[in-house]
């Protein structure tokens, strides 16, 4: 069963069980994700399914840290629990150790000796990490392993 036939069938039981905010926030996942089918006239597999979920989670963690500082706790909490749903879409989360091998391994794939080659090391990490960790601070961590070798 694909992402999206799972995060449909999620909507139906949510219909059916009466979950009005689990409900909406998963129409919000369908709007995104046929948004971009309709964008870009193709049918997406779960990898870009997955770049859809990410980047609603960026807009989410986003509009959190605004409506904190402006001191608006009502939609804080609304978008808290729109960001609990759709992280319940994301494959299992990688750990640090994880994460790190995934450098190193990158980094000696495409032969990285400095900054400049960056973009091939996030290149190869980000295939086997989608969705699977922060791309923002995987790339922080590329850039400081790549900038700190000597």
């Amino acid at each position: 069963m694909s992402l999206k036939d799972r995060i449909t069938d999620d909507m139906k039981a949510a219909m059916r069980s009466g979950e009005r905010a689990r409900l909406s926030s998963i129409r919000l996942i369908l709007a995104a994700i046929k948004q971009r089918e309709v964008d870009e006239r193709v049918t997406l597999d779960d990898a870009q399914v997955l770049g859809v979920l990410e980047k609603m989670i960026k807009q989410r963690r986003e509009s959190i840290a605004q409506f904190q500082s402006g001191g608006r706790g009502d939609l804080v909490a609304k978008e808290t629990a729109e960001l609990d749903v759709i992280k319940g879409y994301l494959p299992a989360q990688l750990s640090e150790a994880e994460v790190s091998s995934l450098i190193d391994e990158a980094i000696g794939a495409t032969g990285a000796a400095s900054i400049k080659d960056m973009g091939k090391v996030m290149g190869a990490v980000r295939q086997k990490a989608q969705g699977r960790t922060d791309m923002g601070a995987l790339s922080a961590r590329i850039k400081e392993r790549l900038t700190a070798k000597p």
